[in-house]
């Protein structure tokens, strides 16, 4: 049975994932850059490891260091987390051959469904419903011409080697197809060493639906539902709920039954996802598959009442599921924000720095998995989430309305972030609705960017601006006089604040 885990990854689900080790009384061992050295993860684990310096190639992404951290530490586990090494099929083979058990799936896995023109194939044979599109490589523009006149437009060109919108291009006439098909192949060289793209029909008004699944080492796969995604941002999640709106009973059962299939055709093992693009009319097709937990698992966990990683480690011990599919089931709603360092109004630039000041939500039906604390600074080297805010209600209603509320209560200072944006989300009609698909942010822009005039607020911010500067003044001219219990400095400032000449 597993004793120690190394967690190969940082902030907030490195924190995440050593929480649920703590509750099973196994000890963990955190790996962190020159950048990270006073991270929580490091201050949480039992113990720690420097790996490299602060650039993730040199750290996070670096194999052996990470191995060498797992050897000295005598861990007999890793758990990648999600990013960085979580997809990386060589790292999951090299695990394998100096005998530490990888938590996730085999390296063939990860390489087959890594792969998404292989994994296109795999659906394919296995039933699971296809976008219509290539299955082959494309690396031919000749044939891109004829595949698009053989599905007509609009297309999408997709990179086959990798995601997150990088090697990603739209496409709706023909004019634009071979210029779009060229720099598709040329951002995805750069991004994943691999210029493979292939061709999709693009599916207006889309939803991005996933499911969660889980499956042990003796053949048993079963999905935890759904999770709607449609709120994104340049092909990035902003906000996740579960149950998808939606959605219908039936709907839910048939392509839970497909999610399951999907990992069935692979002997997947572990924690994964099978995500789908679904149309207004409810048809449904396979997008891709995630070989690793997603940053969104809270809101699943939330709602059926299972703890992932728990799950994880217990299939990486050779455990059986101790449930079925009839077992489980959804209660109430679950509603996740992340919240970034960064700043909307001005193009969702990243802002990284020192936190001042720090007020994390609490309350009934609030969680919050986070990673930063008062003093901390953001590096600027990786992914500028803060943190991820998950509410629950009986309701959907009821849980957009504690979101609201959550957000309200959450207050840090010393970066900009993305707080106010997702208040505004939660107030748009559409949202409030259920009506929404992946051009929401996109068709909302307008209410969503809108910088609001400066009213009382700013006002209130600029007399404590102005009284901090009065007080420092005073001071250096005479020595601070202090009021007794009853008096107020903030009283007499204002009512001197006219004739003040600072």
């Amino acid at each position: 049975m597993i004793k120690k885990i190394l967690v190969a990854n940082r902030g907030e689900i490195a924190v995440r994932v050593m929480r649920s080790c703590r509750e099973l009384g196994i000890g963990t061992v955190a790996v962190f850059s020159d950048a990270d050295r006073t991270a929580m993860h490091v201050r949480y684990a039992d113990e720690a490891y420097n790996i490299g310096p602060a650039p993730s190639r040199e750290s996070y992404l670096n194999i052996d260091n990470i191995i060498g951290a797992a050897k000295k530490s005598g861990a007999d586990a890793i758990h990648p987390g999600y990013g960085f090494l979580s997809e990386n099929a060589a790292f999951s083979r090299r695990c394998s051959e100096v005998g530490i058990k990888f938590i996730g799936p085999d390296a063939y896995a990860i390489t087959t469904m890594g792969d998404k023109i292989t994994a296109r194939q795999t659906m394919i044979r296995s039933g699971v419903p296809v976008v219509p599109g290539t299955t082959e490589k494309l690396t031919d523009e000749k044939k891109a011409v004829e595949v698009v006149n053989e599905i007509g437009f609009p297309i999408m060109i997709k990179a086959s080697g990798g995601g997150g919108g990088k090697g990603m291009r739209l496409v709706r006439s023909m004019e634009d197809l071979l210029p779009m098909l060229r720099m598709a192949r040329s951002e995805a060289m750069n991004a994943f060493g691999d210029d493979a793209v292939y061709i999709e029909k693009y599916i207006e008004s889309p939803h991005h639906i996933e499911f969660q699944i889980l499956a042990d080492q003796h053949g048993n796969v079963v999905h935890l539902f759904e999770r709607e995604c449609s709120i994104q941002r340049r092909h990035q999640k902003v906000i996740e709920e579960t149950p998808s709106p939606l959605m219908n009973p039936e709907l839910r059962n048939e392509m839970g039954e497909k999610a399951v299939a999907a990992a069935k055709a692979v002997n997947y093992e572990g924690a994964g996802t099978i995500e789908f693009i679904v149309s207004d009319n409810l048809n449904y097709y396979f997008l891709e598959m995630n070989t690793r937990l997603q940053v969104e698992h809270p809101v699943t966990e939330r709602v059926v009442g299972v703890d992932l990683v728990k799950e994880q480690i217990n299939i990486a011990n050779g455990l059986a599921l101790s449930f079925k599919q009839e077992d489980l089931k959804q209660h109430g709603h679950a509603i996740q924000c992340r919240i970034y360092a960064e700043d909307p109004d001005n193009n969702f630039m990243p802002n990284p720095g020192i936190i001042k000041h720090i007020t994390e939500p609490l309350g009934l039906g609030v969680r919050y998995d986070g990673y930063v604390y008062e003093g901390y600074e953001i590096p600027m080297y990786y992914d500028p989430m803060i943190c991820k805010l998950i509410t629950w209600g009986q309701t959907r209603p009821e849980a957009i309305a504690r979101m609201r509320r959550a957000l309200y209560e959450y207050k840090i200072t010393g970066v900009i972030t993305s707080i106010k944006f997702l208040e505004r989300i939660m107030d748009i009609p559409s949202f409030i609705a259920g009506k929404y698909t992946t051009h929401f942010i996109e068709e909302n822009s307008e209410k969503l960017l809108l910088k609001k005039k400066c009213g009382t607020e700013c006002e209130d911010m600029a007399f404590i601006a102005a009284f901090v500067n009065y007080m420092d003044k005073l001071e250096k001219i005479q020595p601070p006089k202090y009021t007794d219990a009853l008096g107020s400095n903030w009283k007499d400032f204002g009512r001197k604040r006219n004739v003040l000449r600072l």
